[in-house]
């Protein structure tokens, strides 16, 4: 999920370098929500494996 985040912030910034406003503003709206997605499910992982973890003896 973070490659495709990092794929539409590329092309949000080549679409903003050649004139194309829209598209470049789509492409950046999107590879924020993929970022954020990708954070919130990073987070939830690490706190559900940390609490799965077995008791230290």
């Amino acid at each position: 999920m973070l490659y495709w985040a990092f794929i539409f912030f590329v092309f949000a910034l080549v679409a903003g370098l050649l004139g194309f406003g829209g598209l470049a503003s789509a492409s950046a709206g999107i590879a924020q929500i993929l970022f954020v997605v990708f954070l919130v499910l990073f987070l939830a992982s690490m706190v559900f494996g940390y609490v799965r973890r077995p008791p230290a003896t």
